[in-house]
């Protein structure tokens, strides 16, 4: 299936209208109830690509694109949607503050026990990084949406308009303090593990990184060799919400770092957040789980864009919060870069399926190592071992049956539906209940994603091809299980299609597929909208061409008188013209400047044979 962003994702607009919005009355949640996370997840599908994509741009209503319009028609005019969606972000920060006025990040209904038993109230309540990572993204669209929205208002004279006016500040100071909850949360939820390599936990980390199967001391001492800048950083500049006793520089231990999957026992009060986030006693493990670190460098990274710092949307704290977090996504993709691709022979990533440092095994976390990879990739703006990279996510789909044919009863499956069981040690410390799980089911849309975010690299022809060929394949995957029919028609998901006919009807709409489909359209949009691949070939083909187009025309000049008027003088003129534009694009474009050369030889081809016919 071809990827199609801006109408696919107009689409997605449409859907979701048509599923949360009648007789003029918002519905929340879908199958899986609502919740603080699923609720976040059904209005990003909305503002995140309002605020990343120019063309979908919702602050400006007179400069609304018509296409956006239209596919908001049920809010109403034009100058009505931008009302509609303050009115909804109000509506869903009332649901999520307590009444103490702080914010409430509970996972609810997305958490269940692993002896399926109804997990208590207090269970339901806990909080876990999803929760920060999709309010952060929430909370920096909506303050770019507000902020610009609010300069529209100010210079209406309609009294609609002069509320909205008086209401939207009210809004952003609560988006604003559910922000920097976020953030410090997802500051607290960070991890430094560093486990001894005789122990459970440092054998299973060891088992992955030394794929030569080297004396575990000489592996040990490579590997700390390797790591040894990112542990003085880590031990030097690591400070906020950490616990002291970790002694990161001791290089006779093992060392991974991450994102746990909510605020760690351990992790120490921010002073300067006296709430409840800020002071928190957290029950997480002091371990990374690579889901959880997978989302927690997605939302940071919306976080850390220019456009924010640009805008100046950040309190003074949520700087000092910010600075935190960005320290700890460098660290984070730099170590999980380095290990993914640590030795001389097979890299870890490529012995699938990857094992984490509490023993489970899945190519779910091969795929997450390989996204974090791809993401330093491109940060660095690097198609270092991408080659190698992208041959590891072409094995993935086989094994994930994206590019290959699933079978009956086959265990990949349920890499897509339920997902994959994530384990929350560490929950069942709350008033002694059972111990709480959670199910991650998107393993073709972090494929895709990831695809797409390479093929921004400015790499080489093939490697682009079988990206673009990946994300198509998983794109497929995803188009057969859209909703077909029912009140949610055109959203995800509906896992029995592509899957086992034996899985249950969906119940309705799941937000935690359809937002990250939606990421995955504005991850296509921003790649297709980059420059074309330009290799060396196709410009020095590209060159040869001008050149000699070029001394062609300078021949054909000499026989133009210079006050000659005719029908030749155009013809040249328009020639100097196709070759000054070839010029201009030989470095980002190199087929069009061929394809302009080629078109001005045959045009002077043309002159030399009319002159060479005239005088015989």
């Amino acid at each position: 299936m071809r990827i199609r962003p801006r109408q696919q994702l107009l689409d997605l607009w449409r859907a979701v209208l048509a599923y949360s919005y009648r007789d003029e009355k918002w519905i929340w949640g879908g199958r899986d109830g609502a919740n603080s996370i699923s609720d976040a997840e059904q209005l990003l599908c909305l503002l995140y690509p309002a605020t990343e994509i120019d063309a979908f741009a919702l602050h400006q209503p007179d400069e609304m694109a018509t296409d956006a319009k239209t596919a908001l028609a049920p809010f109403g005019a034009q100058t009505r949607i931008g009302g509609a969606l303050v009115g909804l972000l109000a509506d869903y920060l009332e649901r999520y503050t307590g009444a103490d006025g702080q914010p409430i990040f509970a996972a609810g209904s997305y958490l269940h026990a692993v002896d399926e038993s109804p997990p208590s109230d207090a269970q339901l309540a806990l909080e876990v990084v999803d929760s920060y990572s999709m309010s952060l993204s929430l909370c920096i669209a909506s303050l770019r949406f507000l902020r610009g929205f609010y300069r529209f208002v100010g210079g209406e004279v309609r009294m609609e308009a002069r509320r909205l006016h008086e209401s939207i500040p009210l809004v952003i100071d609560k988006v604003s303090t559910r922000l920097t909850a976020a953030m410090a949360g997802l500051v607290r939820s960070f991890v430094i593990h560093t486990p001894d390599p005789t122990t459970t936990a440092g054998q299973a980390i060891l088992h992955m990184i030394n794929q030569s199967r080297a004396p575990a001391d000489d592996a040990l001492a490579r590997l700390s060799a390797r790591l040894e800048q990112l542990r003085v950083r880590a031990a030097n500049e690591v400070e906020l919400g950490q616990p002291t006793e970790i002694d990161i520089a001791d290089d006779q231990r093992l060392f991974e770092c991450g994102w746990s999957w909510g605020i760690v026992h351990t992790a120490e009060p921010i002073d300067f957040l006296p709430g409840h986030v800020g002071a928190a006693t957290g029950l997480a493990e002091p371990r990374p789980h690579l889901y959880f670190t997978a989302v927690a460098l997605d939302g940071i990274a919306d976080l850390s864009s220019q456009r924010i710092r640009e805008l100046d949307l950040l309190t003074d704290e949520q700087r000092q919060l910010a600075d935190a977090l960005t320290l700890r996504v460098e660290l984070t993709r730099n170590y999980w870069s380095t290990v993914a691709r640590f030795g001389s022979g097979r890299w870890p990533v490529e012995d699938i399926p990857w094992r984490t440092s509490d023993g489970a095994e899945s190519d779910y976390f091969s795929l997450a190592v390989s996204a974090v990879l791809i993401q330093d990739l491109v940060y660095r703006d690097s198609t270092e071992d991408l080659a190698r990279t992208v041959a590891v996510f072409d094995q993935l789909a086989r094994r994930g049956r994206i590019t290959s044919r699933l079978t009956s009863g086959d265990p990949a499956a349920t890499l897509h539906y339920p997902g994959v069981r994530m384990r929350l040690a560490g929950s069942e410390n709350l008033s002694g209940a059972p111990q709480l799980e959670w199910y991650v089911p998107d393993f073709v849309t972090m494929m895709l994603k990831g695809c797409l975010q390479a093929a921004r690299l400015r790499t080489d022809i093939d490697t682009r091809d079988q990206l673009m060929a990946l994300a198509e394949s998983a794109m497929d995957h995803i188009d057969s299980r859209v909703l077909r029919d029912g009140p949610a028609l055109g959203l995800w998901d509906a896992p029995g299609c592509p899957l086992d006919a034996t899985n249950p009807v969906s119940r309705g709409p799941s937000w935690f597929v359809t937002e990250r489909v939606m990421e995955c359209l504005v991850a296509a949009y921003d790649t297709f909208s980059t420059p074309p691949l330009a290799p060396k070939s196709m410009v020095s083909r590209a060159v040869e061409l001008l050149s000699e187009a070029e001394h062609l025309l300078n021949q054909e000049k000499l026989e133009v008188e210079g006050d000659d008027l005719s029908p030749r003088q155009v013809a040249v003129s328009r020639i100097q013209q196709s070759l000054d534009r070839a010029r201009r694009v030989l470095n980002e474009r190199p087929g069009t400047a061929s394809s302009l050369a080629t078109q001005a030889l045959t045009q002077l081809d043309e002159l030399a044979y009319a002159r060479h016919d005239a005088t015989r």
